[in-house]
C-alpha cells in the first residue's frame, strides 16, 4: 500500500474537530484514548455521506440504494482485511467490538470442545472482556480457568506461562496490549510456544490496533478480536478474524435473518462466511466508518505513529515521575502510550474530577482490570493514554494541572 502522509502532529491534530474545543474555559487536553479514541473528519464525512447519500439495507435490495449502501459495507469488510493481512474478507466477522468478538469465539468455537478438567489460560493484565466471557463457559461446561502470573513490572512471566501449556489447555486469551498497564506483550512468541500442544490462541486486540502495525499471519494467532472506536473509528463496531476453515466449522453464535440460507418449520440452513456469524441489520453506518478509518491509518507509515507516541510517553514519564508521591503503575520495557498512576491518599476518582476543571480528560477507576487493581494492591488509579494527536506541550499541561491539584490537598 502506498503511503500518502507523513506524519505531522500538528497537521494530524487538525483532522480531529474535537480537540479545538475548550472545555471549563481552558483548552480541551485529551488524554484518554485508551478508552475511546476521537475520530478524523474522514471518517465522520464518510458516515455522513453515507447518512445523507446512500442510506438504506445492505444485501436484501436489488434498487440502487441498497446496492450502494452494501458495495461500501463489503469495501469496508475488505479494506480492514488486507490491512491485517488476511486470506480473505470471508475471514472477516463484523461485530460489535471486541467483547461480542470474544463472546463468538467462547460460545461457537470453545464450549462444543469443552469437558469438565479441560484448562483454559488468561493473563493476569487481561481486561474483564477476556476474563468473563471464559468465567461463565467453565461455569457452564466444568472447565477450569487458569491465570498466567505477571511480574511487578507489569510484565508476562513467559517461564511460568511455558510451564503452564499442556494438553489439557483448550484455548489461551492474551492481550496485545495492556489497557492498564501498557504493556506490549510478545504474542508472536507466546502463539509459537502454544503451537507446539496445538493451543488455540485469541488475541484481544483493541489497544493494538491504533497504536502498532498488526499482521494477523506474522503473529501466529488463531483469532483476533478489534474494536472500531480504539482506532479512531465508531462506536459499537468491530471484527473477528480466524482462518476460514475455523470459522467454515464453527456452528453459528445467533440465528435471525442475514444467516441463513434457508428457512422452513422443520429446519434451517446457514449461509456462507463471513453473513453466518452476522445475524440482523449490522450496524452499516459503522461499518462504513471503520473502513474509513483503515484508510486514514493505512495512510500514514505505522511506524512514524509509533515513534511518536513513545516519545510522547518517554517525556510523559519523565515529567510524571519528577512528581513528588506519585506512583506509576505499571513500567514495562516493551510498553505503548499508557500510564497509570496514584497521587499519594488523593482517590483517583477526585483526581479525574479536579483535573477535568483544567480542561484534562483522563480516566479514573479500574479500567475493567479489577485483577490488575488487586496485584498492585491499589483501588483504582488515574490514567493517561495518548494517541497519535497528542503532544509533549499536552503533558506540560497535564502536570501543571497535578501540581495545582497536589497543593489544593496539602
Amino acid at each position: 500500500m502506498t503511503l500518502s502522509r507523513t506524519f505531522d502532529v500538528e497537521q494530524v491534530r487538525q483532522d480531529f474537530p474535537i480537540l479545538g474545543r475548550s472545555v471549563h474555559g481552558k483548552p480541551l487536553v485529551y488524554l484518554d484514548t485508551a478508552a475511546s479514541a476521537q475520530r478524523p473528519l474522514q471518517v465522520i464525512e464518510a458516515t455522513d455521506v453515507f447518512y445523507r447519500e446512500h442510506n438504506a439495507n445492505v444485501h436484501r435490495g436489488v434498487h440502487t440504494l441498497s446496492q450502494e449502501a452494501t458495495d461500501l459495507y463489503e469495501g469496508a469488510r475488505s479494506k480492514l482485511a488486507r490491512y491485517l493481512n488476511a486470506d480473505s474478507e470471508r475471514e472477516i466477522i463484523f461485530t460489535r467490538g471486541t467483547t461480542e468478538s470474544i463472546n463468538l469465539v467462547a460460545q461457537s468455537f470453545l464450549r462444543p470442545r469443552l469437558q469438565p478438567g479441560d484448562e483454559i489460560l488468561v493473563t493476569h493484565m487481561e481486561h474483564h472482556s477476556n476474563i468473563v466471557p471464559w468465567q461463565m463457559l467453565c461455569e457452564q461446561t466444568g472447565a477450569v480457568l487458569k491465570v498466567v502470573p505477571i511480574n511487578q513490572r507489569g510484565e508476562l512471566e513467559m517461564g511460568e506461562l511455558e510451564k503452564m501449556l499442556s494438553e489439557r489447555v483448550k484455548l489461551l486469551g492474551i492481550v496485545h496490549i495492556s489497557n492498564a498497564l501498557g504493556t506490549i506483550n510478545p504474542v508472536a512468541d507466546v502463539c509459537s510456544m502454544a503451537k507446539k500442544f496445538d493451543i488455540p490462541v485469541l488475541v484481544d486486540g483493541a489497544q493494538a490496533m491504533p497504536h502498532t502495525e498488526v499482521d494477523v499471519q506474522a503473529l501466529g494467532c488463531a483469532f483476533y478480536g478489534l474494536s472500531g472506536h480504539k482506532m479512531y473509528g465508531p462506536t459499537g463496531i468491530g471484527a473477528l478474524w480466524a482462518r476460514e476453515a475455523t470459522l467454515d466449522a464453527m456452528p453459528p453464535w445467533q440465528g435471525g435473518g442475514e444467516m441463513i440460507s434457508q428457512v422452513t418449520f422443520e429446519k434451517s440452513t446457514w449461509n456462507e462466511l463471513p453473513a453466518k456469524f452476522e445475524a440482523g441489520t449490522p450496524n452499516i453506518a459503522g461499518g462504513i466508518g471503520l473502513g474509513a478509518a483503515v484508510d486514514y491509518l493505512a495512510a500514514f507509515d505505522m511506524s512514524e505513529i509509533a515513534a511518536h507516541e513513545h516519545a510522547v510517553l518517554e517525556y510523559a514519564t519523565g515529567r510524571l515521575s519528577d512528581i513528588e508521591g506519585l506512583r506509576i503503575i505499571g513500567t514495562a520495557r516493551n510498553k505503548a502510550g499508557v500510564i497509570s498512576f496514584t497521587l499519594g491518599d488523593i482517590h483517583p476518582h477526585d483526581l479525574g474530577t479536579i483535573i477535568d476543571h483544567h480542561g484534562v480528560a483522563l480516566r479514573t477507576g479500574h479500567h475493567c482490570a479489577m485483577p490488575v487493581m488487586q496485584f498492585f494492591n491499589v483501588p483504582a488509579t488515574a490514567r493517561v493514554s495518548f494517541g497519535m494527536y497528542n503532544t509533549a506541550g499536552e503533558v506540560d499541561l497535564l502536570v501543571d494541572a497535578l501540581h495545582q491539584t497536589q497543593a489544593m490537598f496539602s
